[in-house]
């Protein structure tokens, strides 16, 4: 996946209202997940399919990570396609969806074995800087906020 520079600037010129997600980009790239997605996914790519199926995966999760809920929230990225690049229609992504529920445990078989792969480059990316490399405790600070909320429609349902 190769992405044009993209230069952030407060004048104007360089707005990109969703930079957050250049982050998580260069880091799909950097670990070699969007090619080991594109590659685990390609028996799900249709003849004379435009758009690879590794890259349809990869912009549902940076839409799911920029706050959207549901599959036509991709339509964030295709916005902005100095970020994002082409962005499948949301039918095209949801024929894909619905290809891999199909073939669930092969789709998520090879989901897990390309991010078993990225797991493993960062970590060896990361070297003696990564956490824990000098044999100690790696810290996981969890902060969460209870919401109690009540529906009258779902306290009636049995």
């Amino acid at each position: 996946m190769h992405h044009p520079k993209i230069t952030v600037s407060a004048d104007g010129r360089g707005i990109v209202s969703q930079a957050g997600a250049l982050l998580l980009l260069e880091t799909l790239r950097a670990t070699g997940l969007s090619r080991g997605l594109s590659a685990g996914l390609a028996r799900w790519r249709a003849p004379r399919a435009v758009h690879d199926p590794g890259k349809i995966v990869t912009d549902l999760v940076l839409a799911l990570a920029l706050g959207g809920d549901c599959l036509a929230d991709i339509a964030v990225l295709r916005e902005q396609p100095d970020l994002a690049g082409p962005v499948a229609s949301d039918p095209v992504v949801s024929r894909l969806v619905s290809s891999l529920a199909a073939d669930g445990p092969r789709a998520l078989a090879a989901i897990r074995a390309a991010r078993a792969a990225a797991r493993e480059r960062a970590w060896a990316l990361a070297g003696d800087a990564s956490p824990g490399a000098d044999g100690g405790l790696v810290m996981v600070d969890l902060d969460a906020t209870i919401v109690i909320a009540h529906s009258p429609a779902l306290a009636t349902r049995s």
